[in-house]
């Protein structure tokens, strides 16, 4: 099975970026149900609906929700595609079809995503609401789980470009957990099912996708959601989309993400899943705060008259200026860099800072500066 070609004839062409709102899936959903497939389940702080899309007749039944965090859209993206996957009327989607339920919220939090925010119109986080519930958003989710009792959960979330595959140098571009049931992160029989199958997942992968998969911490919080549906004892899979270089829109990453999601159901389908996987599971490194999206090293400052060689990080912010996401570079850290890496990386081999204020840089500041008498920086990068 040749992921890529998969990808690439069923990828919904008609959303991509970073800022994905129900306007622009209503339409998909609308296209995608022949067969009253689509239902609101409910409706948001601002009377948004929430809709449910459930496709196939098999006894298998597994639950994927996107966008609980506003501004994670990538794996709405990659659910669309893998949509239009089953749609397609290939042997394989047939099969799936047959052998598996799918229902999916590709929007639970449509607030939260047309003001790019994560979180939710009463600027409560619903990672952070599963037991309380003090949400529209977040009952609807809970409604929809115990009403279906799935088999399986894909809780698809986004990751920032902070992380990165333990200290390999490379960015995490997909990180996944088997999430925790108790504080003492036991694995019992249905954290082994998530376990077991992201192990065979990461091995699908590493082909694809070499070194740049992460797992992401296990520490058990009950109010998250992924731990309360482990808890309750029904397997559960966090997906975490990343950074691939040079890829801020996403859309590498994205086509990770259908691969995954593809090679998920293709190894349960042909039940080929690893048993007692948590070697390989472990084996896959944690997760590491050490990117920032840029790096300048050895720049020379002056201080009251004394001059010093130093280094500095810029990190961008993801700011919605007219329905548009823009990317702001600011300064973030100055001084010590050691064990950390750029998304971009200059070496100034010495050169003079400046910039058009007082010729020192401060944190929160835009990354816009000189180097020497003839590199000019612009929002973090040279500007030729």
């Amino acid at each position: 099975m040749n992921l890529i070609a998969l990808f690439n004839k069923n990828k919904e062409r008609s959303i991509s970026g970073r800022y994905i709102t129900l306007v622009e899936i209503e339409p998909l959903l609308n296209k995608l149900n022949s067969n009253n497939e689509l239902k609101v389940i409910g409706k948001s702080v601002l009377d948004k609906p929430i809709y449910s899309y459930q496709i196939g007749t098999g006894k298998t039944k597994v639950f994927l929700w996107s966008q609980m965090h506003g501004n994670e859209s990538t794996t709405t993206k990659a659910l669309f595609d893998f949509l239009n996957y089953l749609k397609s009327d290939e042997t394989l989607a047939n099969h799936l079809l047959t052998n598996f339920t799918f229902l999916c919220i590709p929007m639970l939090n449509p607030d939260g995503a047309a003001l790019y925010t994560r979180s939710n119109a009463n600027d409560v986080d619903l990672n952070r609401d599963s037991q309380v519930l003090t949400q529209p958003e977040s009952k609807f989710l809970r409604a929809t789980f115990d009403a279906f009792k799935p088999h399986f959960c894909f809780n698809l979330h986004d990751q920032r470009t902070i992380f990165g595959v333990a200290d390999t140098g490379k960015p995490a571009t997909l990180s996944f957990l088997a999430p925790s049931f108790n504080e003492n992160r036991d694995v019992n029989e249905s954290r082994m099912k998530s376990i077991d199958l992201i192990a065979a997942i990461n091995e699908k992968l590493q082909s694809y996708l070499p070194n740049q998969i992460g797992r992401f911490d296990d520490s058990f919080n009950i109010n998250c959601i992924g731990d309360t549906f482990q808890y309750l004892g029904v397997p559960t899979l966090l997906f975490e989309a990343g950074h691939f270089q040079d890829d801020y829109q996403r859309e590498e990453t994205r086509k990770f993400v259908f691969m995954a999601l593809m090679s998920s159901f293709t190894v349960l389908y042909e039940n080929v899943i690893v048993v007692n996987g948590i070697g390989k599971y472990l084996n896959i490194p944690q997760n590491k705060v050490v990117f920032y999206d840029f790096i300048y090293k050895n720049i020379k400052i002056s201080y009251d008259g004394i001059e010093k060689i130093t280094n500095f990080a810029a990190q961008y912010k993801e700011e919605l200026i007219d329905n548009e996401v823009c990317f702001n570079a600011y300064f973030s850290q100055i001084g010590n860099l050691e064990h950390y890496y750029g998304h971009f990386e200059y070496d100034a081999k010495g050169a003079s800072y400046k910039d058009d204020l007082d010729n020192i840089p401060k944190l929160n500041q835009k990354a816009n500066f000189y180097l020497g008498n003839n590199v000019k920086f612009v929002n973090g990068m040279i500007k030729t």
